[in-house]
């Protein structure tokens, strides 16, 4: 992913902000937990949000799916 110009002062003033408490408290970044989480669809989904497939010609194939089709979502830290 890439950064981008128009967020560079609020990634100035995190940094500020994560220096100034690690001046205060300085295991202060083991206290941070970091989080995701991922769907996983039960039918052979895959998110194309997450997935590129590049190709040189379209090959035009629809595949039905469900509306609503089953997920497991796992969550983890």
């Amino acid at each position: 992913m890439a950064l981008h110009f128009k967020y560079d002062q609020a990634r100035r003033t995190f940094v500020e902000w994560a220096q100034n408490e690690i001046a205060v408290v300085p295991d202060f970044h083991k206290r941070i937990l970091f989080s995701d989480e991922a769907h996983f669809w039960l039918n052979g989904y895959v998110n194309k949000q997450n997935c590129r497939i590049w190709s040189e010609a379209n090959p035009q194939v629809y595949v039905e799916t469900p509306l609503h089709p089953e997920k497991l979502t796992v969550w983890c830290t």
